[in-house]
């Protein structure tokens, strides 16, 4: 038995199997579709920064903007 509480609702619902657990971690597809209506409401935000996201901007960028931000000089150098 995969008993779990929904996020939603706190309703208490009890599978067989966790594959039967269609909905999972909700008890219903309505459930499913307030917590989706949440996200795209922007009600949840993920506030941490992620750890790699300069990496990752710096992998977006195309080589022509990577070489003129290295060549552009930073406060303190001397120009």
């Amino acid at each position: 038995m995969y008993t779990l509480k929904c996020p939603i609702c706190q309703h208490q619902v009890t599978y067989p199997s966790e594959e039967k657990a269609i909905y999972l971690p909700f008890c219903s597809k309505r459930c499913k579709l307030i917590d989706l209506g949440r996200w795209l409401n922007e009600e949840y935000r993920i506030i941490e920064e992620l750890p790699h996201s300069d990496a990752l901007m710096r992998q977006e960028k195309s080589p022509k903007d990577r070489e003129r931000d290295h060549n552009t000089p930073t406060e303190g150098d001397n120009v």
